[in-house]
């Protein structure tokens, strides 16, 4: 079980650090021209997708054996569920706002961008957002799944 815990958070820390970048990111984006925001979309992005997304779907899978896994620790359990949940969410907010834009515009150029192209930026940096933010969540509360199965520390009385 500790090696599919620690398989579980390795995985889930590296998917959310492309999550998390995105995140960083999206104050700047948000004042990008068209040409640039489609370029960085075009360009940099799809090595997010090909690392992260496999990191991605490992940390759901692992997760949802783990919640499996550890069903008869009820400290952990609660924890380990939330985690999982919020992965399986984020995953959902991908397939269901990220990649219908990613596909509507990767193949465009800034000549052919919609003339509402900015909704679809706004669509699409935001989904990321929230996917960031529901994989701290899932982070956090693995860990938490692992701090509340500890020993609590006694304090020695010292002279």
């Amino acid at each position: 079980m500790k090696t599919l815990r620690f398989i579980t958070i390795m995985l889930t820390a590296l998917s959310l650090s492309a999550a998390f970048a995105h995140l960083l990111e999206l104050p700047a984006k948000l004042t990008y021209d068209s040409a640039l925001w489609l370029n960085l979309l075009q360009t940099l992005y799809p090595t997010f997708g090909r690392v992260s997304g496999v990191c991605e779907i490992g940390a759901v899978v692992t997760s949802l054996v783990l919640v499996v896994a550890i069903r008869n620790h009820p400290k952990a359990f609660f924890w380990t569920l939330l985690a999982a949940l919020c992965l399986v969410v984020t995953h959902a907010i991908f397939w269901i706002w990220v990649a219908p834009v990613n596909a509507a515009l990767v193949p465009l150029s800034p000549d052919t961008l919609p003339p509402d192209w900015t909704r679809l930026r706004d669509q699409w940096e935001f989904a990321h957002a929230s996917r960031a933010i529901l994989q701290i969540v899932a982070l956090a509360a693995l860990v938490l799944s692992l701090l509340v199965e500890l020993p609590p520390v006694r304090r020695s009385k010292q002279a």
